[in-house]
């Protein structure tokens, strides 16, 4: 069982690419813990603006009728992804881990795979 210091710093380190990592409360907007970022990355406007892009598909699923749950949210620029993981189980509703990675240095598919295994970890 890992806290959300030791989750970060496992997102950082074994996530090829990764350039800053957060845990965030969808519902306050808040980061509960974040690793990486820098001047270019300023991971708790990040965070914020994230969780308002994770309110907007909740809110689209509902008014289409789906019902079904994300699993994560890919933003793709032209350098970086975005990478927002929703955790599930008890004590994760309402958090997101949001990772962001250089592009030309990730590997998309075992980001995601990494991200599921340190969500399967995560202790809060």
């Amino acid at each position: 069982m890992a806290n959300v210091e030791v989750s970060l710093k496992e997102t950082m380190t074994s996530i090829e690419g990764a350039m800053g990592a957060a845990l965030v409360d969808y519902t306050s907007g808040m980061a509960l813990g974040t690793l990486g970022g820098g001047k270019d990355l300023d991971l708790t406007v990040a965070a914020a603006g994230n969780t308002d892009v994770i309110r907007a598909k909740v809110r689209t699923m509902e008014m289409l009728g789906l019902n079904d749950e994300i699993e994560d949210v890919l933003i793709t620029l032209g350098g970086q992804y975005h990478l927002i993981r929703l955790l599930k189980g008890r004590n994760h509703g309402g958090l997101f881990l949001y990772v962001v990675l250089d592009k030309s240095k990730s590997n998309l598919a075992m980001a995601r795979h990494q991200l599921k295994r340190i969500e399967a970890a995560l202790e809060l």
